[in-house]
């Protein structure tokens, strides 16, 4: 009796040794700084023409496109506030903003594509020398918009699967920096004007390889492709491909598109 009674105490008195814990911000690195990253583009990017604008001169903008730049704005901030209460550790907090990220994406859904269809009906009779023609690009941002949706509406349904979800938002942010890349001024420094010369097209490929490095960074960190982020990739791949560009060149997209614009006529 004596002998059990001694293991027992034994038993109780030897402490199991402490699970390793790792530090309260790991893997929260690479989304902290990729939305400090996106809305920094945003800002730049947009400075001249919205958010400083008074500072610039330049030219009024009619209340849709401060509808849509507001919009922009608030998905950018929400998605950097969300990054850091998930790092925080205040996820009670972040799953009920989560309710205002989603109705925020379907408003830039909605208020985007109508833009879209704004400048599509205004320059699709001017000589663009520039970039592609209005229709075309039209065409574009709708790829883009329906990229975003794709993604946000698959991070949602699986927001109880975590690894899953934030990758997916993280591929959804980052799809929606290339118009605010395309109007950074990188031919003022000499050392960036490489950029420039690709033109917009050369820019939204850079917004492309910003996405790669995260998905890199990621895949070396963890030893393996996480699936949400090849998800991601392949579904950016698919709709930023040339044959996106070779399909609005046509015949039935440009009668598709017009038919569009014509409704707001």
């Amino acid at each position: 009796m004596s002998v059990t009674r001694s293991h027992q105490t034994i038993g109780r008195g030897v402490a199991a040794p402490a699970a390793p814990r790792l530090p309260r911000h790991a893997g929260h690195g690479l989304y902290a700084w990729s939305a400090a990253a996106a809305f920094t583009i945003v800002l730049i990017g947009f400075a001249r023409t919205y958010y400083l604008k008074f500072h610039f001169g330049t030219p009024a903008l009619p209340w849709l496109l401060h509808v849509h730049g507001a919009l922009m704005t608030s998905w950018f901030a929400l998605f950097f506030a969300q990054t850091y209460l998930v790092a925080s550790h205040r996820v009670r907090l972040h799953r009920r903003l989560g309710v205002l990220g989603a109705v925020l994406a379907v408003l830039m859904v909605v208020v985007g594509a109508t833009v879209a269809l704004h400048f599509g009906a205004r320059d699709m009779h001017k000589l663009q020398t520039d970039g592609p023609p209005a229709l075309m690009f039209m065409g574009f941002l709708f790829a883009a918009l329906l990229e975003f949706s794709i993604l946000v509406c698959a991070a949602l349904l699986l927001r109880r699967r975590r690894e899953y979800h934030k990758r997916l938002m993280l591929v959804a942010c980052l799809s929606m920096v290339g118009p605010g890349l395309a109007r950074i001024p990188f031919g003022h420094v000499p050392a960036l004007a490489f950029l420039q010369s690709g033109g917009p097209g050369g820019l939204f490929a850079l917004d492309i390889l910003i996405l790669y490095a995260c998905v890199a960074w990621d895949t070396w960190r963890h030893r393996r492709l996480h699936p949400a982020f090849a998800i991601g990739l392949l579904l950016t791949a698919a709709l930023d491909s040339p044959l996106i560009w070779h399909f609005l060149a046509t015949p039935a997209w440009t009668h598709v598109a017009t038919w569009l614009v014509s409704r707001l006529a």
